[in-house]
């Protein structure tokens, strides 16, 4: 959501003069890089899993630990910009996202690849909302459309061009590059910050107002509740001490969490805001909406690099699909926001993106990047009527003072929704092909003729007898990859098509609403 401007700025002139253009250039820029590298890993991970020596569940984490961070920045950004100044806090959030970009571009190992995002993360997560920040203070209200229209646009294209650009790195350069990227374009987008915003005082003691207890509460439960899905079904859950410890990092970091909302003068997240019903029903719409998002567009690429022998750029190529019906609509937001009602173009947003997640839930050994194609492009039309209504509502959903509070949890919300798809799939995919490997193995009869027949056959295929066995047995593991695929899917289907009838405790908008930003 677009913030208002600060009290005390001088008024606004009815044309934005070229600074602030500049300004605005500058906050799309940085959201454009920071969206953009949430998914540019997706499709070239398996390339980089085998380069830093990770397993396929392990590499999630080069894609998780991006997202917990966001969560965790999102809701301080406000308070960071207050603090630091726009311009200072912009330009040390920038620095630091290349230097952690170049950390990854060099990492050698899980652990280094996974300290460099969770430090992207952060750092870029700080950028996101302060583009809509910067609209709002530097554009006259009669041009803020256009700055909003622009960052709807990234909001939306960043995460969906990442594979394809991650991909086309990946094989025409290498999987490093996909980080290194991020250095022109900051020097870039330092050039426009420093030209196009001008200097605002610290204030420093607003340290002393912190919610610290919050802070490190939500920073503990987050990280405690990542690591504890990631690693649980690896660990054998309670069996580990790590799990074990990681559950009373998470329990106790969230405790804290609660504690804060008591006791500080203005907690880090607001979530007495969840118990209003519109917005707690907008969150969990959200959430869903986040699981579908970031599950689909981790997945995707994971399913066609095993499957169907697809490399990082064929992958980024489908995974761009359902961005193009979003693209093609977004001319038309005003007129959709003017005559649509929100509960039918949330209720119609989030069944297509339910129903579309179903249509890929039955893929086969043979299937390719064409059995995603429709599938894709109606999750671009369900995409931009979820998250555009669901952006409107969070606005109209609380009072105005608590407008940026909301933005923050709502954002988080989705984002959380996101880190549970990706740790979902993971454990999903460690017990489900197990599962279904065992149930065909059990309808296979070592004493069957026709089975003893189907093997001597596989065996005399290739010229080695003894090989039938071993390929009857990648046979099993295919197709119960595909299957927990399938299942992985179906999952995020059913997630999304439970939540549909909270749009029942949505009010209507109003017709003269403005238009507020998406991420």
């Amino acid at each position: 959501m677009a913030s208002a401007a600060l009290p005390g700025n001088p008024p606004r002139p009815e044309r934005a003069d070229l600074s602030a253009w500049l300004a605005v250039a500058a906050g799309t820029l940085g959201a454009l890089m920071a969206t953009l590298d949430i998914s540019i890993v997706n499709s070239a991970l398996p390339t980089i899993q085998g380069e830093i020596g990770a397993t396929g569940t392990e590499g999630a984490w080069v894609a998780t630990s991006y997202l917990v961070a966001e969560i965790i920045i999102i809701p301080l950004s406000a308070w960071l910009e207050r603090l630091l100044g726009l311009r200072t806090f912009l330009l040390i959030a920038v620095t630091l996202f290349t230097g952690f970009s170049i950390l990854c571009g060099f990492a050698n190992s899980l652990t280094i690849m996974i300290i460099g995002r969770v430090g992207q993360g952060i750092t870029g997560g700080a950028m996101i909302p302060t583009a809509q920040t910067i609209i709002a203070q530097r554009l006259p209200r009669s041009q803020q459309s256009i700055g909003t229209a622009a960052f709807g646009v990234v909001a939306i294209l960043g995460p969906l061009i990442g594979p394809l650009v991650g991909g086309w790195l990946a094989e025409n350069l290498s999987w490093h590059y996909a980080f290194f990227l991020n250095v022109p374009i900051s020097i870039i987008l330092i050039t426009l910050l420093v030209v196009g915003l001008p200097h605002q005082p610290s204030k420093l003691h607003l340290l002393r107002e912190a919610d610290w207890v919050g802070i490190v509460g939500l920073a503990l439960g987050m990280g405690g509740l990542t690591v504890f899905l990631e690693e649980g079904a690896r660990e054998e859950w309670f069996a580990s001490p790590l799990i074990q410890a990681m559950a009373a990092t998470s329990l106790f970091g969230f405790m804290l969490l609660f504690y804060g909302q008591f006791t500080a003068r203005r907690p880090v997240i607001k979530l007495s805001l969840l118990l209003d019903r519109q917005f707690g029903s907008v969150a969990l719409m959200g959430m869903a909406l986040g699981v579908v998002l970031y599950g689909t567009s981790y997945a995707i690429p994971q399913f066609l690099a095993a499957i169907a022998d697809y490399n990082a750029l064929q992958s980024g190529k489908v995974v761009l699909l359902s961005g193009i019906p979003s693209i093609l609509l977004m001319p038309f937001v005003p007129l959709l926001l003017k005559h649509l009602d929100i509960r039918i173009a949330v209720a119609f947003g989030m069944g297509i993106m339910g129903f579309s997640a179903w249509m890929e839930s039955g893929l086969t050994l043979d299937s390719t990047g064409a059995e995603f194609t429709d599938s894709q492009l109606m999750r671009g039309i369900g995409q931009i009527l979820g998250m555009l209504f669901l952006s409107q509502a969070v606005v109209q959903s609380v009072p105005p003072e608590d407008a940026g509070d909301a933005s923050g949890l709502f954002n988080s919300m989705r984002n959380l929704g996101g880190s549970f798809a990706l740790a979902g799939i993971s454990i999903l995919q460690q017990n489900r092909v197990w599962l279904h490997s065992r149930r065909m193995e059990e309808t296979l009869n070592a004493n069957s003729p026709d089975v003893q027949g189907y093997v001597t056959g596989l065996g005399q295929a290739v010229g080695s007898p003894d090989a039938g066995i071993r390929l009857l047995g990648q046979q099993i593991q295919g197709q119960a990859l595909v299957m927990t695929y399938n299942d992985i899917f179906f999952v995020m289907s059913m997630v999304t098509i439970c939540v549909i009838p909270l749009v029942l405790f949505l009010r209507p908008l109003p017709r003269n609403a403005s238009i507020a930003g998406m991420h």
